[in-house]
């Protein structure tokens, strides 16, 4: 099966956000892509807590969501978008991963599981949990004959979703991104990689990339690995654009034959520090 990350810029404006997906989707599907990822913050990536407050969609009837469906009908291909936030009733938001079938029909949503929440010294803290309301629940469906995996970005630091996902049956896993430039720099590829080889499972990362209208700049470099943890595609760079990759099932079944961790791994007592 071809797959396909989609790298994008994306800004203030959900319209022109789609705009700029919709020749990418188009590039993916003349491609031969079956399925398509696109980035976290897909459809808005705002600057405050307000300008998103003024933007955001309600999730019944979102418009960009409704064109990404016959968008997914039309080039009869699995269209998963990374994530858009969704307006929730504390005031928050559910930062939303949402993915769907050839026919158009939605298959799966996912919400954000880990927020990033933080005092680092020198700096004010960021709590993304004032804005956003972390997820409770992990995610699978299934696309052809591969079952895909949800994550989103800062999930990524986190194995043991990535290892109930494994156990779960999944050997695909997505991971939508707007990473920066330092941690991107720093940690980008060596924990996708670490994800694969712990799970033995295929990562597809598609990342936002380059200077946004926000002020903020990402990372780019989108990503495709497979379970023996090898990047057997990258777009090396931040520009928005098409990665393109195939995955093979047996792969999946032959990384975990191999390296048995998941059929291996044992409970275990921590006991109480003595002395």
């Amino acid at each position: 099966m071809k797959v396909a990350a989609i790298q994008m810029q994306s800004g203030l404006d959900p319209e022109a956000n789609l705009a700029a997906l919709e020749p990418l989707l188009a590039e993916a599907a003349a491609a031969g892509a079956r399925y398509a990822l696109t980035p976290e913050v897909t459809m808005i990536f705002p600057e405050n807590r307000e300008q998103l407050r003024s933007v955001a969609a309600p999730f019944e009837g979102h418009p960009q969501l409704a064109a990404v469906s016959r968008l997914a009908k039309q080039h009869g291909i699995f269209v998963h978008i990374g994530s858009l936030p969704v307006p929730l009733e504390d005031g928050r938001f559910a930062n939303r991963s949402v993915l769907y079938a050839p026919d158009g029909g939605q298959v799966a949503t996912y919400d954000k599981i880990h927020l990033f929440d933080a005092d680092i010294a020198g700096l004010n803290a960021y709590r993304e949990s004032a804005t956003y309301r972390g997820g409770e629940q992990a995610v699978t469906a299934r696309v052809d004959d591969v079952t895909l995996g949800f994550a989103i970005c800062y999930d990524m630091r986190f194995p043991r979703l990535f290892n109930a996902l494994a156990n779960a049956g999944a050997g695909l896993m997505a991971v939508p991104a707007a990473f920066t430039v330092p941690t991107g720099q720093a940690h980008w590829h060596v924990l996708l990689r670490a994800r694969a080889i712990e799970t033995g499972s295929y990562v597809i990362a598609a990342a936002q990339g380059g200077v946004h209208a926000n002020g903020r700049s990402t990372y780019g470099h989108s990503l495709v690995i497979d379970p023996w943890g090898r990047v057997v595609a990258e777009l090396d760079h931040d520009r928005p654009g098409v990665l393109l990759a195939d995955i093979d099932p047996a792969a999946i079944t032959e990384a975990r034959n191999r390296i048995p961790a998941l059929a291996n791994a044992r409970e275990f007592a921590l006991p109480a520090l003595q002395g």
